[in-house]
């Protein structure tokens, strides 16, 4: 009798290595070992702070695995940093990481969610849902078009947006062969770039006091975030590729050619993804339309309850399981043993991606101790002028995101830089903050080990490598329509 591998488990425990990785691995540390040796007492890394993120890159790239990817850049950058202590090195970061609020909030946020998507499985509800879509949805056009549309709706936060999107459109995207590598990408698409459009989001709340913390403004942060939202450059052209792919006008890029031919085969789930599909013996009988109603009410409640505690994802995701938990046993759809042993499952499903978010937030910490935003920030400081200030800004800035993962945590550093930087040259301050938040949105969207990106190919049903190399043809298009977009506004308004 088979089983499903542990998440954590090798694609393919039983076929022998080639040795290739392990060589990989010794030259790697080789080379680290080499460059921590001629630094060794040197504060200032200089170039050296960006080689833990490019050997992420590389071993990701190499080897299709996210989390051990990290691990390997964390370790290196700890060699950097302690060539003569880096496991005790390693072992403070991590607990000082683990007992981050933020990532105790994700831990509770992420298993929540997992479990309260479970439930909604496992009572029949989503697929419900999906056979109601299908009257109304009647081309694979109009199932992409409207996980778009679905996407926007849910504008409030980033991560609700990739958990809550998916769980209600992968069903139905599956029935018209649109591959989930698609769907994370139209998910994934409608998360971080839509979010940083609309002034009721997390993202408009945070970044607004960072604007007012460092006096960007003399009046209310918000309101000079509201006065950047026409010059977030990425959140828009994002929002017209998503929009293009789906009415077929912008035509299937690189790795994403594959998993759709795979997809038109009757094959949407790609192999060793973290999903499987569900027979339509598992939708309930009876009234087809009670089955929508208890997929949407708890969707509601989880929208609802969000906003209503100050767009608190936690609070929200509570609220909506207790709602759901209750709701669910006064119609006996399924017994209380059978919910909390899908609000479990719904936790482990949520294993990997919360490690490598963990493991993410380790190789920030690193790379804030290399001085890795400095310097990217120093580098380009000759070449800046007034005009140019915010395409530098956005191509810098979206590097670091990218490298780092990092999409809110880098702005802590850059935002009391870039600032002083614009008031020095006279510069649009609304264009230069549309910079920062296009870098910030653009490199949680094309980043493969970031929490949104992590997470919208979690709810989709494929891995995060599958999603990020199908993903990123389409991001970087986007990353050079809004380069050239602050270049010539930049000349423009100089």
């Amino acid at each position: 009798m088979s089983q499903s591998p542990h998440p954590f488990a090798p694609s393919l425990p039983m076929q022998r290595g080639t040795g290739r990785t392990l060589l990989l691995v010794i030259g790697i540390l080789a080379t680290v070992t080499t460059l921590a040796l001629t630094h060794r007492g040197v504060s200032d890394y200089g170039w050296v702070s960006l080689v833990p993120s490019l050997i992420v890159l590389i071993v990701a790239i190499t080897t299709h695995r996210t989390l051990e990817a990290l691990a390997i850049g964390a370790i290196c950058g700890l060699i950097l940093l302690q060539p003569d202590d880096f496991i005790g090195e390693l072992a403070d970061i991590s607990l000082s990481v683990m007992m981050n609020e933020t990532i105790a909030w994700l831990i509770l946020v992420c298993g929540l969610m997992g479990g309260f998507i479970a439930m909604l499985e496992i009572s029949g509800c989503t697929l419900s849902f999906s056979h109601c879509l299908t009257r109304l949805v009647k081309t694979r056009r109009q199932s992409m078009l409207s996980t778009a549309a679905l996407g926007v709706l849910i504008f409030i936060d980033d991560y609700l947006n990739a958990l809550a999107t998916s769980a209600a459109m992968k069903r139905l995207t599956d029935r018209f062969g649109v591959s989930r590598e698609k769907l994370a990408y139209i998910v994934d698409s409608t998360a971080a770039p839509i979010c940083i459009l609309v002034p009721l989001s997390t993202w408009a709340v945070y970044f607004a006091e960072l604007l007012e913390t460092n006096a960007a403004t003399d009046g209310p942060g918000m309101w000079l975030y509201i006065q950047s939202i026409p010059f977030m450059l990425y959140g828009w052209v994002a929002m017209g590729l998503v929009v293009l792919v789906a009415l077929g006008l912008l035509p299937d890029l690189g790795p994403m050619k594959a998993a759709e031919a795979r997809a038109k085969r009757g094959q949407p789930i790609p192999d060793g993804a973290p999903d499987k599909p569900l027979s339509d013996d598992a939708a309930p009988s009876g009234r087809p339309w009670v089955g929508v109603f208890n997929f949407l009410a708890p969707m509601a409640v989880l929208i609802g309850a969000s906003a209503y505690f100050e767009i608190d994802l936690l609070k929200g995701v509570i609220v909506a399981t207790l709602f759901t938990l209750v709701l669910y046993l006064i119609q006996r759809l399924a017994t209380f043993n059978t919910l909390m042993d899908a609000i479990m499952d719904g936790f482990r499903t949520m294993m990997l991606p919360l490690a490598i978010v963990a493991v993410g937030f380790v190789l920030r910490e690193i790379n804030d101790q290399l001085g890795m935003t400095p310097f990217m920030i120093d580098a380009l400081s000759p070449y800046l002028t007034k005009a140019l200030l915010p395409a530098l800004v956005f191509l810098s800035m979206a590097v670091v995101v990218f490298a780092t993962g990092s999409s809110w945590g880098v702005f802590v550093i850059s935002i009391p830089i870039v600032v002083p930087m614009a008031q020095h040259l006279d510069a649009s301050m609304p264009l230069v903050v549309g910079a920062l938040l296009s870098a910030s949105s653009f490199g949680s969207h094309a980043c493969f080990f970031s929490d949104s990106s992590v997470l919208s190919a979690q709810g989709s049903g494929c891995l995060p490598m599958q999603h990020g190399l199908t993903q990123f043809p389409y991001a970087l298009l986007g990353a050079l329509v809004t380069a050239a977009g602050f270049l010539a506004l930049g000349f423009a308004l100089s």
